[in-house]
């Protein structure tokens, strides 16, 4: 039995029934369903995510390492999107830090390394052309994969918040917060507004899973896209850093990142947030694009 009849469970189709039976959509979902479950089964995402846990952890601990003789975390302000020195009155502000620290480099990587294996790693395994065997056909196919990746974003970014609040919880008090505007508001109206950061971070994230795919499709080699994907994620970044580059800076996919801090204003500030999410999305639709031209075009030969 080929890959394809497994993964699709079923409503599989053998090889010899594509010319005459269309994929229905529950062979769609069992398509995603075991995209999902191939992915999150591999070590490698296994890692990804243990380490990903891991950086709230770390922070948590140097934090209360710093300030256990009373000193004030990160030399006192309390503003900015770190919100480093105020972790230390309440625990939820670990989540708002961690989230921060991890998405200039680490939550970018390793979604740079999942879309970046995503059909190059099969074309390396050999399995990409049984994949294509059953009736999905490759914009199908796309599709799924770009789901699958789309959907460890948000698993990855609740990972860092969920770490984080565990953390927060365990080492700091919590109650009521106060915002970078000055104001109070409960512990429960933070939580919400944790978990909208949440959501916000991975949706900055749908620009680099579709850069990363669209790599993928341009080489045979998984280990080749990853790499240039996250040397890509990693030369952006650099370029949004020099002064010089002002006036293109506002269209790089990392330049409005940070903007969910202004979450926690009040009243909450939506411009860099609108322009973030916006320009995610141009990213998304330019590089979905490229990658359906070049995969629909694309001669399999493994």
């Amino acid at each position: 039995m080929s890959r394809a009849e497994v993964e699709a469970g079923a409503g599989a189709v053998r090889v010899e029934d594509t010319a005459v039976r269309k994929p229905s959509p529950l062979w769609t979902f069992g398509l995603f369903r075991s995209e999902l479950l191939t992915t999150f089964r591999r070590w490698r995402t296994i890692a990804l995510l243990a380490v990903l846990a891991a950086v709230p952890i770390l922070i948590g601990i140097a934090i209360k390492m710093e300030t256990r003789d009373g000193s004030t975390a990160g030399g006192g302000g309390g503003e900015g999107p770190a919100f480093i020195s105020q972790i230390t009155n309440n625990g939820l502000f670990l989540v708002f830090t961690a989230l921060a620290a991890t998405l200039p480099f680490f939550l970018p990587m390793a979604i740079g390394v999942i879309a970046g294996d995503a059909i190059a790693g099969e074309a390396n395994a050999g399995t990409l052309r049984y994949l294509l065997v059953a009736p999905a056909g490759r914009t199908r196919l796309l599709l799924t994969k770009y789901a699958t990746t789309m959907t460890f974003c948000l698993v990855a970014t609740l990972v860092v918040a969920l770490s984080a609040l565990t953390v927060g919880a365990l080492l700091f008090p919590l109650g009521e917060l106060t915002t970078i505007s000055g104001t109070r508001i409960s512990f429960t109206e933070g939580l919400g507004r944790a978990l909208l950061i949440a959501l916000v971070v991975a949706a900055s994230l749908i620009g680099v899973a579709a850069l990363g795919l669209f790599v993928s499709t341009l080489t045979n080699s998984g280990i080749a896209a990853m790499a240039t994907t996250v040397g890509l994620l990693i030369t952006i970044q650099i370029l949004d850093q020099i002064p010089q580059l002002h006036a293109l800076q506002p269209y790089f996919f990392s330049h409005y990142w940070l903007s969910f801090a202004d979450l926690m204003r009040d009243p909450v500030y939506w411009d860099d947030m609108v322009r973030n999410l916006g320009l995610q999305g141009l990213y998304a639709a330019v590089f979905g694009s490229a990658a359906w031209a070049r995969f629909a075009a694309k001669d399999i030969t493994a």
